[in-house]
């Protein structure tokens, strides 16, 4: 197993040009699904590895109450310095399990909260909120998924703008962006070499939502025009895992992009373009990340088998 048991902790770092090149050359439903899925695969690499280095570093510690025979010398061979990288394993596996566990416990209580605060309202796809504070965001679960809006907000924009921003946030609703913001932010949690990743599925999770509501009006100026009247008034959605249409993040650049023409849709990047390799890349990172992650853990099995009587 040797070194390549810290392998999944680094490897991120092979995934931060499609990070940056996915916003600009990719649809951003491909970006958003393709980011998604590295992000959530290395961090669960990274989380596994980090948890056999804690296992095996802390196994010779007195009072550890892991079986004695874990601290056979074979097993604290097979990873490099093991009693350091263990001890210091145990408050970085603590601090992702605790800010992962805080940012489930938050997006759960925001969402039963904003779902109570609607319990006295038709039980219509759209919620109009009587608020002087402008805002609208995509509400799912409960009885059903919501478009929550203030009449602050709706207040601020013209009949075709208001197309728009329900268009937008339906798209958010119909492909379920909430679950790629919040797998995205606990993978960056487990591991920050992620975090770039984060933002940039942030982005292409609105302008896909963007491109959705284009299509679904017919027309990208007043989805522009509403995006940055929404900008300019509203205070976004009151929790980072939730989707809105005025999400903090480069609003100019969106505006721009839907003042170009579409973009193409591509299930996968052309090879010899710069994101093509950096798609190939990222695509390399994680089966190494996953592969490094699965040697570990079956040596480590092998080895606590052999020196633990059943």
């Amino acid at each position: 197993m040797g070194v390549f048991v810290f392998l999944p902790l680094v490897l991120p770092l092979t995934a931060w040009p499609i990070a940056r090149l996915a916003e600009q050359h990719l649809h951003p439903r491909t970006a958003t699904r393709l980011l998604t899925a590295v992000a959530a695969v290395m961090a669960l690499c990274s989380t596994v590895c980090l948890a056999l280095v804690m296992v095996v570093g802390t196994a010779q510690l007195p009072g550890n109450p892991l079986p004695d025979a874990w601290s056979d010398p074979e097993v604290r061979a097979a990873v490099p310095y093991d009693e350091v990288v263990g001890k210091a394993a145990i408050p970085a596996l603590c601090a992702v399990v605790a800010a992962s566990a805080r940012t489930l416990w938050r997006h759960g209580r925001v969402r039963r909260r904003a779902h109570r605060a609607l319990a006295g309202l038709p039980g219509t796809g759209v919620a109009v909120l009587p608020d002087e504070v402008p805002y609208a965001y995509a509400l799912p679960g409960g009885r059903r998924d919501r478009v929550v809006v203030s009449t602050a907000l709706l207040d601020c924009l013209e009949a075709g703008e208001r197309r728009a921003l329900f268009a937008h946030e339906r798209a958010h609703l119909a492909a379920r962006h909430h679950c790629y913001l919040l797998a995205v932010r606990l993978a960056a949690l487990a591991n920050p070499f992620l975090r770039p990743l984060r933002t940039a599925v942030s982005y292409t999770a609105e302008r896909w939502a963007d491109e959705a509501a284009a299509r679904a009006v017919g027309d990208r100026r007043a989805v522009a025009t509403a995006i940055g009247k929404a900008a300019l008034v509203s205070r976004g959605t009151p929790v980072a895992t939730l989707a809105g249409l005025a999400a903090p993040g480069p609003v100019p650049r969106r505006v721009a992009a839907l003042l170009r023409p579409a973009p193409a849709v591509r299930t996968w990047p052309p090879v010899f373009t710069s994101v093509g390799l950096a798609a190939w890349a990222a695509a390399a990172g994680t089966a190494v990340s996953a592969m490094s992650s699965a040697n570990a853990a079956v040596t480590m099995f092998l080895i606590l088998r052999a020196a633990t009587p059943f």
